[in-house]
């Protein structure tokens, strides 16, 4: 949707306000860095705690992209009057509708805009969310590592086995010690 602003002041041969430049411009590195992940998701596991990272990277850029557009919460895009027109009958126009007596105008700029201002914050929390999601996927890949356990354990001479914390009152007789490896 920014594109079309970006589109009109280029078109123009004007420069874009930052308003709409930082947004777009973040927008277009957060949806490739989405899609980047995504088709990478096999290795994303490994560098769970680098992704979680850029993603929370992208939360601050994108709060910033909102901020700069934080104007067009104020504006009120639309307005609707009563006509005369009792009967049922509906009317499109380029900016705006009739329908049974009301009379509907939209600033397509203004809903635009404000359209681009709520998925910008939406795409806030969803970065946010991607990034505890990534976290836990680090965490749970972590703990999924093959943890070895040394265990000692002796045995005695009559095929007794002990535990090498306990002591027995038999101190002449020999015992083989050996060490066993338990994968846990």
């Amino acid at each position: 949707m920014l594109a079309y602003f970006v589109n009109i002041y280029a078109g123009h041969n004007a420069l874009t306000p930052n308003y709409i430049l930082v947004l777009f411009i973040v927008s277009v590195l957060a949806a490739a860095w989405a899609v980047a992940t995504l088709f990478t998701y096999h290795r994303t596991k490994h560098n769970a705690f680098f992704v979680s990272f850029i993603d929370l990277c992208f939360v601050g850029a994108l709060i910033a992209g909102v901020y700069e557009l934080r104007g067009i919460a104020n504006f009120n895009c639309s307005s609707v009057n009563s006509t005369n027109i009792p009967f049922f009958s509906i009317t499109v126009g380029s900016s705006g509708f009739n329908l049974s007596g009301f009379t509907v105008q939209i600033d397509k700029t203004c809903a635009m805009l404000k359209a681009c201002f709520a998925f910008g914050i939406m795409n806030c929390v969803f970065f946010f969310f991607t990034s505890c999601l990534a976290l836990f996927v680090g965490r749970k890949h972590e703990s999924s590592r093959e943890k070895v356990v040394v265990r000692e354990t002796h045995y005695s001479r009559h095929g007794h086995r002990r535990s090498g914390s306990h002591r027995s009152s038999h101190s002449g007789r020999r015992s083989h010690s050996g060490r066993r490896s338990a994968y846990v």
